[in-house]
C-alpha cells in the first residue's frame, strides 16, 4: 500500500468578477477514487486546513463525473475532504507521492506556497513522484523559483491559453499558467483539441492538462510505480 498526499487549494477569490473559484471537484474525485480502488491511502492537505472552496462551476451537472456522484455517497471521503490538514508540519518522509489537484485556486495560492514548494522539493529529492492536473501544476511556480532544475527543459503540460479563453476565465486570472510554465523553462506541451485528456510523464514529474486528464494522470502514477 502507497500513502498519497493530496495537497487541494484554500483559495476561492478570482480578480474582476464576483464569482468564486476553488477545487475543480472532479479532479478530487477522479484521481482519489483510482488510488483508493487500487488498495492506496490518501491524506488531503491544504494550506489552510478545513474545507477547501469548491468550484462552483465543477458542480453543474455538465461537469459532473462517475466520481463525483460516488462522492456524493462517500461520507468517509467527504469527511477526509472536509477536514482538510495543514500544510505545516507535514514531510515527504510520511508519504510515497504527491498529488495537486486544479481549479483555479491553485495559480493564487500554490504556486507561492513556501512550504508547498519545499514539500515538492523534498518528494523529487527522495526519489519520490510529484503528480498534478489542471491548474495543480501551479504548484511547481514556486518550487521552480526555489530550484531552477526542476522546470528547466522537462516536459509538462496543464490548463493551457486556449483553454482559459475557451473557459471564459482569462479576465480573471493575474496569470496564465502556460506562459508562467514557459518563462520558467519548462517543455510545454498540449493536446491537439482543447479540453481532451493529455498527460506528460518526464522522471518523477508526472502532469495533466485539463480535468479529463485527472483520471489519467492518476493511472500514470500507478504505471510509474508498477514498472518499478
Amino acid at each position: 500500500m502507497k500513502k498519497i498526499l493530496f495537497i487541494v487549494t484554500s483559495h476561492k477569490e478570482l480578480v474582476n468578477t464576483d464569482s468564486t473559484t476553488g477545487l475543480w471537484i472532479g479532479e478530487f474525485t477522479d484521481p482519489y477514487y483510482e488510488f483508493i480502488d487500487a488498495g492506496h491511502q490518501v491524506t488531503i492537505a491544504s494550506p489552510m486546513g478545513g474545507k477547501p472552496p469548491i468550484d462552483p462551476m465543477s458542480q453543474l451537472t455538465e461537469n459532473i463525473t462517475s466520481s463525483n456522484r460516488r462522492f456524493q455517497d462517500d461520507t468517509i471521503a467527504q469527511n477526509s475532504l472536509n477536514t482538510t490538514v495543514r500544510l505545516d508540519g507535514l514531510s515527504a518522509t510520511n508519504f510515497d507521492a504527491v498529488f495537486f489537484p486544479g481549479g483555479h485556486g491553485p495559480i493564487f495560492d500554490l504556486a507561492s506556497n513556501e512550504k508547498s514548494g519545499k514539500l515538492i522539493l523534498e518528494f523529487l529529492a527522495s526519489g519520490k513522484p510529484v503528480a498534478s492536473v489542471c491548474h495543480g501544476p501551479a504548484a511547481l511556480i514556486k518550487a521552480a523559483e526555489m530550484d531552477p532544475s526542476i522546470l528547466k527543459g522537462r516536459k509538462v503540460t496543464g490548463f493551457s491559453n486556449a483553454e482559459e479563453k475557451l473557459a471564459l476565465r482569462s479576465n480573471n486570472i493575474p496569470y496564465t499558467l502556460e506562459d508562467r510554465l514557459k518563462e520558467l523553462g519548462a517543455d510545454y506541451h498540449t493536446a491537439t483539441i482543447p479540453f481532451t485528456s493529455h498527460v506528460e510523464k518526464d522522471g518523477l514529474l508526472i502532469t495533466g492538462q485539463n480535468p479529463s486528464s485527472a483520471g489519467p494522470t492518476a493511472k500514470a502514477l500507478l504505471e510509474l510505480w508498477a514498472n518499478e
